[in-house]
């Protein structure tokens, strides 16, 4: 029975966007549902390592997921060719076949996502504040405004 693309496009989007969670939920599922091949080795371990580099917080200058930018399509969908031409690569084992095979599917569902500009920290559900900038409007200092304002009443 193949891997189901639906759960491993689940799983794509959960990490892109750091759902750490449930990401491992969805990969246990996989693993569950995969049968016990070289190819699914391979293919299954490419995901776990996705899933361990992007968990990371710290940035790893060797470990290629946390290096590429998910908004520029064009480098994604040439980073997939170059994955798929190692997948077909005769010279390549099972396991080998089946973590480019992974890899090459992580880029074609990345160039589908829209995950926003990277500098936009607010598409990650974060919003960036700089201590310096004193003008710059914080909940912080809204909170602290609203308790001032209530106790003048």
């Amino acid at each position: 029975m193949p891997i189901s693309q639906a759960l491993v496009t689940r799983y794509f989007q959960l990490i892109s966007g750091r759902q750490f969670a449930e990401a491992e939920r969805e990969l246990e599922r996989v693993k569950q549902k995969m049968q016990r091949t070289e190819w699914n080795r391979g293919y299954f371990r490419a995901l776990y390592g996705m899933y361990l580099t992007r968990k990371s917080s710290a940035t790893d200058d060797y470990a290629f997921f946390s290096k590429i930018d998910m908004t520029d399509k064009v480098a994604l969908h040439d980073y997939r060719k170059e994955f798929l031409e190692h997948m077909r690569n005769g010279l390549h084992g099972d396991f080998d076949r089946g973590y480019f095979s992974a890899w090459a599917d992580c880029m074609r569902i990345l160039t589908r996502l829209n995950l926003g500009s990277p500098n936009n920290k607010s598409a990650e559900g974060k919003i960036e504040t700089l201590r310096s900038d004193k003008s710059q409007a914080t909940i912080a200092n809204f909170l602290k405004e609203a308790k001032a304002k209530e106790n003048e009443k």
